[in-house]
């Protein structure tokens, strides 16, 4: 069963990717943009995706990975991290970074530089 301590060891080994307080919850960020944050109540991150990775993700993961309240239409969803395994949840974090990271930076972590 993944935890936050998982969330965050993930989340940091993205490139350039820190962790910043968001209205007294963990987020990480990349170049002052959000692609991750976690709920401290609940076993759940709130990731910001591509619209049609989160539509496909949704569909693909039912129960794990879901439309948030707030914004879905902007890619905003959630994730139960303990529902989920260690390659997933690295995948579903590094689409949430590519989403908002500087496109040099996605470039040069994908090995297309």
């Amino acid at each position: 069963m993944l935890t936050r301590d998982d969330v965050r060891r993930l989340a940091l080994a993205l490139p350039e990717g820190y962790e910043a307080d968001h209205h007294g919850i963990p987020s990480f960020r990349v170049n002052k943009k959000i692609y991750c944050t976690v709920h401290l109540d609940r076993p759940r991150i709130v990731l910001k995706l591509d619209r049609e990775d989160q539509l496909n993700l949704v569909a693909g993961h039912p129960g794990i990975v879901v439309e948030a309240e707030w914004y879905p239409q902007h890619g905003w969803t959630y994730v139960w991290f303990e529902k989920t395994d260690v390659d997933t949840l690295a995948l579903l974090l590094k689409l949430a970074w590519s989403n908002v990271a500087p496109k040099r930076l996605v470039k040069l972590f994908s090995g297309d530089a």
